[in-house]
């Protein structure tokens, strides 16, 4: 009997599946795998919080798997290496894959497919984790989008006139499978846990897996969408979805989110139908910032804008620390910081005005920011990440402009006005004296930004 290595990366879900849907249907003995490879990512290896989510998601993984006969083997060190003795070994036939969208990871798997083909190892691969492949848009002169309304006016359209393929349906029965004579094993070899208790915390915000990730796409449907538009705006109120860490997970994919709520549209009067189509904009920004990392790449390290260099950036390592721990004597910001450290997640209102105080107020370099937030969050991801933090600093694509500085009081009266937010992450402390004048740390930055 034929046997077929099913690599599971980011998509660790049992549906919409495309990898390992054809495994399955080869009639063929079939190994799920899974390899941690963090020397593979570097410098952006998973961070602390994302090895949490990684440890849940891939144990709620390998449950999934087991109801239906499927034993997954997890791995550790370079899949470069790993991969091409573990075919070996086992006497494999076929490699299925769903690809990866990061330019880095792209790359390794290129190199790493060929050498494979080399020793008579069929490699498939499909695309399942973005509603487009990353190179698949260009604007009419075919260079890459460097702006997301047009770049999403595209992709919309080519929605509405190309439906998505629906996603492939498991095939019934029980797969064979093989027990590998290498190493290997369980969840728990990986080790993906810190030794510090500090992640016991997560559980009580958030259930990696599959199954969480469906049903809180259902409720989400049920009943947050309807007023998406308005609530999302209010950090106090639960008017996200959520779905951010389960979607870089690959737990659930953004085609069943988006055939989920394509049924709905149709159906909903006109101010529902624009809180979904808000919605869709989401996705769409996640699709344009993999867009993005995948032909500027360079912008995970660098500032896209060369003008940006090392000597325009403010060098406080107490104020860089103060930011972290939510101490800069701003209400707002330090909720927003509290909320971080304690739920490895932020709402989107407060990563805007937490990452204008730092790359403006205080003057440090984005890079900071964006690496605590790689630590931090759950649902870390390299090019939302990269995206996110160059519009706020102004110094990537579709930036911001330099003089949109966010006050955080200003903020914190139209957004928080009964301060429900702040209240819940910092109680009634009393507030220590701000680290900087807004008005004047304001003042001094748009100087600087004049002076590029």
């Amino acid at each position: 009997m034929k046997r077929i290595l099913v690599w599971f990366r980011r998509d660790l879900r049992l549906q919409d599946n495309p990898a390992l849907c054809w495994a399955l249907a080869q009639k063929a003995a079939v190994l799920p795998i899974y390899i941690h490879s963090p020397a593979e990512e570097a410098p952006w290896a998973p961070g602390a919080a994302s090895r949490w989510w990684l440890h849940h998601s891939l144990l709620e993984l390998e449950r999934r798997l087991a109801r239906r006969g499927l034993t997954l083997h997890c791995l550790q060190g370079n899949a470069g290496e790993i991969l091409p003795v573990l075919v070996r070994d086992e006497s494999v036939h076929a490699l299925a894959v769903n690809g990866l969208c990061e330019p880095q990871l792209a790359m390794r798997d290129l190199s790493l497919f060929s050498r494979l083909a080399d020793a008579g190892i069929e490699t498939v691969t499909f695309d399942a984790n973005l509603l487009f492949p990353p190179d698949a848009l260009l604007n009419q002169q075919g260079k890459p989008y460097r702006v997301f309304t047009p770049f999403w006016r595209k992709a919309r359209r080519l929605l509405e006139t190309n439906a998505l393929a629906p996603a492939p349906a498991l095939p019934h029965g029980t797969p064979a499978g093989w027990t590998p004579s290498s190493g290997g094993g369980q969840v728990a070899s990986l080790a993906l846990l810190d030794p510090h208790p500090w992640h016991h915390k997560l559980h009580s915000h958030w259930q990696p897996g599959e199954s969480h990730a469906l049903h809180r796409l259902e409720r989400f449907i049920d009943s947050g969408i309807t007023d998406y538009r308005l609530q999302r705006e209010y950090p106090a109120q639960p008017g996200s979805s959520r779905l951010s860490p389960h979607l870089h997970f690959g737990e659930i994919s953004p085609r069943q989110i988006y055939q989920s709520l394509l049924g709905r549209i149709f159906e909903s009067g006109a101010a529902e139908a624009a809180s979904i189509e808000c919605f869709l904009a989401e996705l769409g920004w996640r699709e344009f910032a993999h867009h993005v990392l995948w032909y500027f790449p360079q912008s995970s390290e660098h500032s896209l804008n060369p003008r940006f260099t090392e000597a325009f950036w403010v060098h406080d390592d107490a104020a860089l620390t103060a930011w972290q721990t939510g101490c800069t004597g701003i209400p707002l910001i330090d909720a927003g910081m509290r909320e971080l450290w304690e739920t490895g997640w932020m709402h989107n209102r407060l990563r805007m005005l937490v990452g204008s105080f730092l790359t403006k107020n205080l003057g440090i370099h984005w890079l900071a920011g964006a690496r605590w937030f790689w630590d931090t969050l759950v649902d870390a991801d390299l090019a939302n990440n990269t995206l996110g933090w160059q519009w706020i600093a102004g110094c990537g694509v579709d930036a911001a402009p330099y003089q949109r500085i966010f006050n955080p009081q200003t903020q914190a009266t139209k957004f928080d006005p009964q301060q429900a937010y702040v209240r819940r992450w910092l109680g009634d402390r009393p507030y220590r004296p701000p680290l900087v004048d807004l008005a004047e740390s304001r003042r001094q930055a748009l100087n600087r930004y004049k002076k590029l």
